[in-house]
């Protein structure tokens, strides 16, 4: 069997677009979770840590950082909701797929 072009670029985009998917959806929870930078939250009530992962290739084909980052941040908001937090702050950068985040309580209850 010959693969001519249209058959190529056919199966390249079939083999990319799971790389553009996100695969984490925030829950109802997490919606309600804001992300913010380390240097806003003094006032904030520190409740915990999370530490997050997702996958960083699919097959042999490396993700966009930017789709690891939304997925990991998304992943922090719904723990962080779960555990009553109202804010993350990442706590260190995104490496290999995994990130840690604080988990803040910032608004009065």
């Amino acid at each position: 069997m010959k693969i001519r072009g249209k058959h190529v670029i056919a199966i390249g985009i079939a083999a990319a677009s799971p790389l553009s998917c996100t695969w984490v959806h925030l829950t109802e929870e997490g919606r309600a979770v804001r992300v913010l930078r380390a240097e806003e939250t003094p006032g904030c009530e520190r409740l915990g840590a999370v530490k997050t992962n997702t996958t960083d290739r699919v097959i042999i084909f490396a993700r966009s950082d930017r789709k690891i980052r939304e997925e990991l941040e998304a992943l922090a908001r719904n723990e962080a909701g779960e555990m009553g937090g109202d804010a993350i702050a990442a706590s260190g950068s995104a490496s290999g797929g995994r990130q840690s985040f604080d988990v803040y309580r910032c608004a009065p209850r």
